[in-house]
């Protein structure tokens, strides 16, 4: 199985950039898919998630910025990020778990992670 994100840049404060994740080589029709981010010198962590059911989840930190959403193909994800600020930078990974992982948050309930791209929102 392979996960490849793409849609990271440099965007300015108050922007916004949709992010996109595509997996292949396996079937997806039962998974969920998140994503993390890591920000330099620190952990990755749960930023948004959707399960194979549709139900989103989101870091408090991005509610009401972030919108996560399913694509029309099983193993598609799309991360539409607004109002982004400058804490918003980190380099975004996708992750995919093949059945309906019970903890979103958790990243070792995920099977599967992409190598990320980065997001950088300048001042």
């Amino acid at each position: 199985v392979r996960l490849v994100e793409s849609g990271g840049a440099l965007v300015q404060a108050g922007g916004s950039l949709r992010l996109s994740c595509v997996a292949s080589g396996g079937r997806f029709d039962k998974a969920s898919m998140g994503w993390f981010r890591q920000a330099p010198g620190e952990e990755r962590i749960f930023t948004a998630a959707v399960g194979f059911d549709g139900q989103t989840h989101y870091a408090d930190s991005v509610k009401g910025r972030f919108v996560i959403t399913k694509g029309d193909t099983d193993g598609t994800s799309y991360l539409q990020m607004n109002n982004l600020k400058p804490e918003d930078t980190a380099v975004y990974t996708c992750a995919l778990a093949e059945l309906d992982a019970f903890r979103y948050d958790h990243r070792l309930d995920y099977d599967y992670w992409g190598q990320g791209t980065q997001v950088t929102v300048a001042t």
